[in-house]
């Protein structure tokens, strides 16, 4: 990937290369309207920052959603709440037949509450049939987090460049990448570095935790699926690491309680709660602030852990049908050396990554014993992760989302009440 992106103008304008009437827009007369689409808790907290910046900013722009709560919060009006039991990888029939469902809702929606722009927030297996239903009503389309085409399936690039007007990038290396195959794009930052950690509050939270080292955070996901696959991989390699390291204490980071009350139930059914491993609700910053070492499933969460620039090992268990697909279709269907974003945006392996991974915990356990026990192998580290959040520092992606969001609708707007309509 490139390791380098060009800096933000203040001013910059945001290049649309489009020319298709806008006939689908709200009334003159009626305030201007957006509708955000988000199907993934990950989806809810992008997108949040963004509605509550806009809402702040311009409270006379209607903010409609199919969204969580963190978007209702934020001061969209959700017409559906979704999010609920997100999936990662292959959906199944029954999760498809759903999203059909609602896509028919939508399109329903749509027809009798005309908006002015879609802002789909990443879920692009999701997204895209809806970004297909506003481009037929004449709609413009704003992507918020950008379609991981560059992962894998690159040929979804031809849809990506057809369904969307502009893509607002979360990893520094996607814009110039978008730019480069014909899709316009802005790198805004990512929001999990729109704001500064309460390193006081955080290290008072860890004092409910114990106090001896070496400290190993388990990080096993939001989702269902992944948790199942995940945390029982990382559960071995947590027990198997206390019985070397007699001091050693634990803490999992669960992201709600229902997602606690998976995971005890899953370590009863393999041996019960191991001793000394405590958990923490939706406190990920606190836990990341407490540990030494991060044993984590791969996702977003590596970027906060990254933020802290503490050592860690990311893995992802993959199923027998995803091992089937990996294995017959590596070179068709991806295209990068390392999944993971701490190494995705190094360009080259920072962080030991089992990704997908379709073992046991030995590897696990043996990258994390080393770091456990290599204080050069700490710090190398630790200096590479500070690379790659050097590359965040500058930007805010609320702000800078919100506003390019605001710029465009206020450009939609203005180009419809002109007599040649959005044609330039």
């Amino acid at each position: 990937m490139p390791r380098h992106h060009r800096p933000l103008d203040p001013g910059h304008q945001i290049p649309f290369t489009r020319s298709l009437p806008v006939l689908h827009v709200t009334h003159p007369t009626q305030p201007p309207s957006i509708l955000f689409t988000a199907f993934e808790p990950s989806g809810d907290d992008h997108a949040s920052t963004v509605i509550e910046r806009i809402r702040r900013d311009r409270p006379d722009i209607a903010v409609h959603a199919w969204g969580g709560p963190k978007m209702r919060a934020a001061g969209a009006s959700v017409v559906e709440s979704t999010g609920d039991d997100a999936v990662m990888g292959m959906p199944g029939l029954k999760k498809i037949r759903e999203h059909q469902r609602i896509n028919q809702r939508i399109g329903s929606w749509l027809d009798t509450n005309p908006v002015d722009l879609h802002v789909p927030v990443d879920s692009p297996a999701a997204n895209f049939p809806i970004c297909r239903l506003a481009k037929a009503r004449q709609i413009r389309v704003m992507h918020l987090v950008a379609p991981q085409v560059w992962a894998w399936g690159s040929w979804r690039i031809n849809k990506l460049r057809r369904l969307t007007d502009h893509v607002l990038c979360l990893l520094p290396f996607e814009e110039d990448w978008f730019r480069a195959r014909g899709v316009p794009a802005t790198f805004i930052g990512h929001p999990l570095f729109d704001h500064t950690l309460d390193e006081a509050s955080l290290d008072a939270v860890g004092r409910v935790l114990g106090q001896t080292h070496p400290r190993v955070a388990l990080m096993p996901g939001s989702r269902p699926a992944e948790i199942h696959r995940n945390f029982p991989l990382l559960l071995e390699a947590y027990r198997r690491l206390t019985s070397d390291h007699t001091d050693l204490t634990g803490c999992v980071a669960a992201t709600t309680p229902r997602v606690e009350g998976t995971l005890r139930a899953m370590a009863n059914e393999s041996g019960g709660w191991p001793q000394g491993l405590s958990v923490l609700i939706g406190q990920t910053d606190a836990v990341v602030r407490w540990c030494d070492l991060a044993l984590v499933v791969s996702g977003t969460v590596t970027l906060q852990i990254a933020r802290q620039t503490k050592p860690m090992v990311i893995v992802y268990k993959s199923g027998p049908i995803d091992r089937l697909i990996y294995t017959l279709a590596r070179k068709l269907l991806f295209t990068t050396d390392h999944f993971t974003l701490p190494n995705l945006i190094a360009g080259h392996e920072i962080v030991p990554e089992l990704v997908p991974h379709f073992g046991d915990a030995e590897p696990i356990v043996r990258h994390a014993a080393d770091l456990l026990e290599s204080p050069e192998h700490v710090r190398t580290q630790r200096a590479e992760l500070s690379t790659v959040v050097d590359r965040f520092v500058g930007r805010s992606a609320s702000e800078l989302g919100a506003r390019m969001i605001i710029e465009c609708l206020d450009r939609i707007r203005a180009d419809a009440a002109t007599p040649a309509g959005y044609a330039r």
